[in-house]
């Protein structure tokens, strides 16, 4: 059987947009509170402009350059872009529909939202234009276009109005004012009615003031606009004298791409879109004329309102990780056994604590450690320059193209240089994407390797929206392996073979496919076979290809794809034996989980790698065993959970569709919810000293759970 042939494969930006109409699906479900579907609509904005400056982009890119070659389900870019548009359009449609239904929810609930100036009482405008003269007018720079004064860069995503002047009656000007993105987008203005809270975006209030910039002007009209720009960097990294110097240049160039979307509001003059058009040289396809506010990423300024706790979710505090309890010597720690954390249920403290420790204990010789994306004001890295300013050996890879983490990345690599570090920025044509960090400590017994290795990046702030796994060590084995990691990444030393570790992109994939084998194999021969996976998308088509062989040889398969799949299920002979889920929760599901049965002993594994080709071909990854037998059936018992929750978990079904089953005649589960109060239990059983706790039993599922806390 052929497993390459396309029909068995979906599109990967169609599966995009259906991971994006899973996020919306929460922004409109009603059983929500109110303010998290507000959240929700705000993420499918967020992701929609990056799906745009990324993935339309490079299509175009192909077809400027006439690249011909078809992708994994036979498609060339031309043909994608054909069948992304009207998907694009209908969406953005719904998107909307659902902003109005939001939006007359948030009246319902004393929350005003005024779509446009003219709406505003008399007492509001009053309040607005001296809002507009006092905090706005001194901060705009109206741009006027005319013979002696071209049309101005439009930034990528700023918001902007544009308007059309007339002085005389021979011809009429065009002008650009951006809205300042310095100023808060929502303000909010006085209520008659004292149950009532008002809001007005900021470009409303511009818009109504827009005559105050152009005095000798008559102000025909204005509307508010938008674009996206090609985002991609084309680095030429082996013609690069200075990495750092020539992404700094690229992401000046970033502002200037080429424009692949424009959003203007519905209703603009005809004349004025004219102008729009031709001037950024784009086509009808990639202007979205929006019956709404431009940008719906202001929502989560929304959601930031005071006063409205009632329509938010309890925030839940990171509990105490129970192996490493406040005050303790993280070292020790570490040398009584593997310790396992899973974020964000558990604290990301003991990560900050483990690199902070080690930077002051005067045994430590060394830390090496990766950085993908750290938070604004990381911790971790003040901890790396303090380490090197106490006269540690310090050695810090900070992968500058990490994606509009740049700019970040390349103030915080010039900050560890200058503390003394030794900052290295990868390896030539590869991104390092893999997350660990190794202490090298003199103990009485000799030198002794400490590790962490994790599925997320060192970010303290994501890390308590993510759910993410770590692992701390001390095993010999690993600690080695570690070593051959950052020698590799620091100089050209390539080890002879790996302990534990297995690195993308020499071995990662043929330990992948070598590991599906062998369940196809278990299969054939009548032993029991099966594969659990967690990961954020799967679309390597030598991966599926090997998946589809083993659902033919009889392995029962269960994916967790929280974004893009290219896989289909129920084709006949080829997957019926594979079933693919989604959750889509409070949390965004990031870990990388691997578990093969191999005939009733499994193997378990973590990664930093999702299954696409250019985590398996194109990056520096890292995928490491769970060895600890207990550590093992807690990962294999979160995974089970996971797939039993009937509340945030969609269905891919064999139309390509997502289906999420409604629940009933069988109790309400969310595993988000469940493992929230299992990190809670586990943490006060381990401050009251109780031995036995449900979290520290095996659970296969939530009814059993239900009959062993009843023995309990």
């Amino acid at each position: 059987m052929d497993f390459s042939n396309t029909e068995y494969y979906t599109n990967r930006e169609r599966s995009w947009l259906r991971f994006n109409e899973r996020c919306l699906s929460e922004a409109r479900d009603e059983n929500l509170l109110l303010f998290e579907r507000l959240k929700f609509l705000s993420i499918t904005a967020s992701n929609l402009d990056e799906f745009f400056m990324v993935r339309v982009a490079s299509l175009k890119d192909m077809v400027h350059a006439g690249y011909k070659k078809s992708d994994i389900a036979g498609l060339s870019a031309t043909e994608q872009l054909k069948q992304l548009y009207p998907a694009l359009h209908d969406f953005v449609d719904l998107q909307y529909d659902t902003y109005k239904k939001l939006s007359k929810a948030c009246v319902e609930n004393n929350l005003l939202m005024l779509e446009h100036h003219e709406d505003m009482d008399a007492k509001q405008a009053a309040f607005a234009d001296r809002y507009f003269t006092d905090n706005v007018y001194p901060v705009l720079t109206p741009m006027a276009v005319d013979q002696s004064r071209p049309f101005p860069l439009i930034k990528n995503k700023s918001l902007n109005i544009c308007a059309l002047l007339k002085k005389s009656e021979k011809h009429n000007d065009f002008a650009v004012v951006q809205v300042p993105g310095g100023l808060s987008r929502l303000v909010e203005l006085p209520s008659n009615d004292k149950n009532m809270r008002v809001v007005i975006r900021l470009e409303e209030i511009i818009e109504r003031n827009i005559s105050k910039l152009f005095l000798n002007y008559e102000v025909l009209s204005a509307a508010p606009f938008r674009i996206m720009r090609n985002a991609d960097l084309d680095i030429e990294e082996e013609e690069a004298e200075d990495l750092l110097k020539e992404i700094e240049k690229q992401i000046k160039k970033r502002q200037r791409g080429e424009a692949i979307r424009l959003e203007a509001e519905k209703g603009i003059d005809k004349k004025l879109l004219a102008r729009l058009g031709s001037e950024l040289k784009i086509t009808d396809d990639d202007i979205y004329e929006i019956d709404g506010p431009l940008d719906l990423t202001f929502l989560m300024k929304v959601y930031g309102l005071e006063g409205f706790e009632e329509f938010k979710r309890k925030p839940f505090p990171p509990q105490e990780v129970p192996e490493i309890p406040a005050g303790s010597d993280i070292f020790e720690d570490i040398k009584k056994g593997d310790i396992l954390l899973h974020h964000p249920y558990q604290s990301f403290e003991p990560v900050v604590r483990f690199v902070s420790r080690a930077a002051d204990d005067p045994d430590v010789l060394a830390i090496k450690q990766t950085l993908y994306r750290v938070s604004g004001n990381s911790p971790i890295v003040r901890a790396l320059a303090h380490a090197a300013e106490n006269g540690k050996q310090v050695t810090v890879l900070v992968e500058l193209k990490a994606r509009f983490d740049e700019e970040n990345n390349i103030g915080w690599a010039r900050m560890l240089e200058k503390s003394g570090c030794h900052v290295i920025y990868g390896l030539v044509g590869l991104k390092t994407h893999c997350k660990i960090c190794l202490v090298v400590r003199r103990e009485e017994d000799g030198i002794r390797r400490y590790v962490h290795l994790a599925t997320g990046n060192y970010n303290d702030s994501t890390a308590k929206l993510y759910t993410d796994f770590g692992l701390f060590t001390c095993s010999e084995p690993v600690g080695e392996d570690a070593t051959a990691v950052f020698n590799m990444l620091s100089g050209y030393s390539e080890p002879l073979g790996w302990n534990r570790l297995s690195l993308a992109p020499l071995w990662l994939k043929k330990k992948l496919l070598k590991l599906i084998r062998r369940e196809t194999e278990h299969a054939l021969e009548g032993r029991r076979a099966s594969i659990k996976a967690k990961m954020n998308s799967l679309c390597d088509p030598d991966v599926i290809a090997a998946l589809y062989e083993a659902s033919a040889a009889g392995v029962d398969i269960k994916l967790l794809v929280r974004g893009i799949c290219c896989l289909k299920v129920g084709i006949k002979g080829v997957s019926e034996n594979i079933h693919v889920y989604s959750i889509v929760g409070d949390y965004l599901e990031h870990g990388r989980v691997f578990i093969f049965d191999n005939d009733c002993e499994p193997e378990v594994f973590l990664a930093s790698a999702d299954w696409m080709p250019r985590n398996l071909e194109r990056r520096v990854e890292i995928m490491f065993p769970v060895e600890d037998e207990k550590l093992k059936e807690r990962v294999i018992n979160i995974l089970d959970l996971q797939f039993e929750d009937n509340v945030k978990k969609h269905e891919l079904m064999p139309d390509e569709s997502y289906s999420k089953k409604k629940v009933s005649g069988r109790k309400r589960y969310s595993c988000q919810e469940d493992f929230c109060e299992r990190a809670e239990e586990m943490a006060k059983a381990v401050r009251n000293d109780v031995k036995e706790s449900r979290v520290f039993i095996p659970l296969v599922n939530p009814a059993q759970d239900k009959e062993i806390e009843d023995e309990i």
